[in-house]
């Protein structure tokens, strides 16, 4: 059958009787009139940042799709511009198809009439946009000397490129104070707003992250976006989401890895056992004190992780494992610290003599030495309120006195074990720590002893036990 003809210009279907002609009567007598191609690109869309943007950033796709949207032009238009088909320019503007190749993307850019000023450093310096030259000497030593200018430029241009940068000495610096001051208060100052300031910290840091920088800067952004997480990880154990503290120290140790830094990765692993010691996976904490153990440079992040695994074997009643750790915590402290970057910060990220004394106190108390516990806790007290106001740590403090409440109770000074529940109760609420729940658990169950559970001193330090109310969520406090 033969197949139906059509016009060539409206596409109506031919009679029968033209034979010659590809067009109906109608169009020959009005002659088909196409719209005139464009030549160029209008100059303003040069102008959007959208287009700068793209180019920067030598995205094709977005950038034929931003040009398509600003200058009103079609796809098959445009396509004619770059000298390619309109199909290359769609896959372009899907992603289908990536212009890599240095050679066919200049010529691409050079085709749309990109500006010189606009082009991607690499583009610009590269000698292919060199002025053609019509020297065409086929002598070796000639050759050679232009295969090396062309080389030594390429690598100029790849230099200028790699060396810039989204941040400064002067910002690292800053960010760096700012941690510090944080991580400072945190051990006496109200926790809210220091969590407040720490994501701003963090979210800045995570955002020069994922711009360009040096190796070296990449690498001390990772470390201090890593300790950014380790406080907020101390933070949200504090206000009781211990879920949110476990994803914050994922992230520490994650920027650890990035950063190549063992004093965070260590730092980060002792975190990962306080957090389960004051949980109830204790047992887990063990582990992750011995992985830390085998990180910690000398130091404090040494002393750290063993009064941390003494404390934790002493929860669980292993009597010989506490003691072994404390004879390790005390030959740290003779050894020679190594610089760590992570305690100059200090505050909460360094284990000053005040702290460990507390928790050498704390050991001896969960192993029933109480008189050993009662020297060492009030020594600990001592020091903190001599110390500086900055480095005072009242969670310490009120943990301190619990476990000299418990000695007290051992040898059966009721009256003086309610007169420090006195000085904890009337602790002001932004003082108050929630660790102090296990600590009271432990004061609880010792009033309820035979020897003393008829005394009436022994009911009015239980009921002042039971009243004290632990901060709510909304108010939070700070890790011992």
């Amino acid at each position: 059958m033969k197949s139906e003809r059509k016009c060539g210009a409206c596409g109506c279907r031919l009679s029968r009787y033209n034979v010659d002609g590809d067009l109906c009567g109608a169009c020959e007598r009005q002659p088909l009139v196409r719209p005139a191609a464009p030549v160029a690109l209008p100059v303003t869309v040069w102008e959007e940042p959208e287009v700068r943007e793209a180019l920067s950033a030598l995205d094709f796709r977005s950038l034929c799709r931003a040009l398509r949207r600003h200058s009103g032009l079609r796809q098959e238009d445009l396509a004619r511009i770059a000298g390619e088909q309109q199909s290359y320019w769609s896959k372009l503007e899907s992603g289908t198809v990536r212009l890599t190749e240095l050679p066919r993307a200049i010529a691409f850019l050079e085709a749309l009439g990109t500006p010189a000023e606009l082009a991607p450093l690499p583009l610009r310096a590269s000698p292919t946009r060199a002025p053609h030259t019509t020297d065409n000497s086929t002598d070796p030593h000639i050759t050679g000397l232009r295969l090396a200018a062309e080389a030594a430029s390429s690598s100029l241009a790849f230099t200028e490129q790699a060396m810039l940068s989204n941040v400064d000495d002067d910002e690292l610096e800053f960010l760096s104070m700012e941690i510090g001051r944080i991580a400072t208060a945190y051990v006496h100052a109200r926790l809210t707003p220091l969590f407040q300031d720490l994501v701003t910290v963090r979210d800045r840091i995570f955002g020069l992250i994922q711009g360009r920088q040096r190796p070296s800067q990449t690498r001390d952004l990772f470390m201090l976006a890593g300790t950014t997480c380790l406080l907020l990880a101390h933070a949200s154990q504090n206000l009781g989401d211990e879920r949110s503290a476990l994803a914050q120290v994922r992230t520490a140790w994650a920027c650890a890895g990035q950063a190549d830094h063992t004093g965070l990765r260590a730092w980060t692993r002792g975190t990962y056992a306080l957090i389960a010691e004051w949980s109830p996976r204790a047992r887990m904490a063990l582990k992750f004190a011995e992985e830390a153990a085998a990180l910690a440079p000398a130091g404090e992040s040494r002393i750290r992780i063993a009064a941390i695994e003494a404390r934790t074997a002493a929860r669980l009643g292993d009597r010989a494992r506490a003691l072994a750790s404390l004879d390790r915590m005390y030959t740290a402290r003779e050894e020679s610290p190594v610089h760590d970057e992570l305690t100059q910060f200090g505050g909460l990220l360094s284990f000053p003599a005040a702290k460990q004394k507390y928790y050498t106190g704390s050991v001896y108390s969960l192993l029933g030495d109480h008189a050993r516990a009662e020297q060492l806790s009030g020594e600990a007290i001592r020091e903190y309120a001599a110390g500086p106001p900055e480095e005072r740590s009242y969670g310490d403090e009120s943990l301190a006195r619990v476990d000299i409440i418990t000695a007290r109770l051992a040898q059966g000074e009721l009256a003086q074990a309610a007169e420090l529940m006195e000085e904890i109760v009337s602790m002001p609420t932004g003082l108050r720590i929630r660790q102090l729940g296990n600590g009271l658990g432990r004061v609880e169950a010792m009033l309820r002893s035979p020897a003393i559970a008829r005394n009436p001193a022994t009911r009015e330090l239980a009921e002042l036990t039971r009243g004290y109310e632990v901060m709510a969520a909304h108010d939070p406090v700070r890790s011992p």
